[in-house]
């Protein structure tokens, strides 16, 4: 099994920037992409960025140029760095491990969600 805890998040004005963390916990094998999606108000979920283990990053278009992913496998954690931050950026945000079926029980583990609000 795989728990995550997120950090991170809260209000910041247009233009500002936020950093989420979300470290995994359990066992590594079982960790395989992470990542971190969002949902905003009468919105749909939506991808924001992935990491595979290899360090391969896949952006959402909207934030694409604007926010920065990393991840430190011997911490197990993903990193997103967020700039420029928009009104529409507004969203809970969701860490994302993708589990290795050869090592999980499932195939995606999700945590608890935090708030960011971007507003003036």
């Amino acid at each position: 099994q795989v728990h995550l805890a997120e950090s991170g998040g809260g209000l910041v004005q247009p233009g500002g920037s936020l950093r989420l963390s979300c470290a995994a916990s359990g066992d590594p094998r079982c960790i395989s992409d992470m990542g971190w999606y969002r949902r905003a108000p009468g919105k749909e979920r939506e991808l924001v960025a992935t990491a595979s283990r290899a360090g391969t990053t896949y952006y959402g278009d909207s934030v694409k140029g604007r926010f920065t992913l990393s991840r430190d496998n011997s911490k197990n954690t993903v990193y997103l760095q967020m700039d420029s931050l928009k009104p529409e950026d507004t969203a809970v945000y969701y860490c994302n491990v993708e589990g290795d079926l050869r090592y999980c029980y499932d195939d995606n583990y999700w945590g608890q969600g935090t708030q960011v609000t971007v507003s003036s």
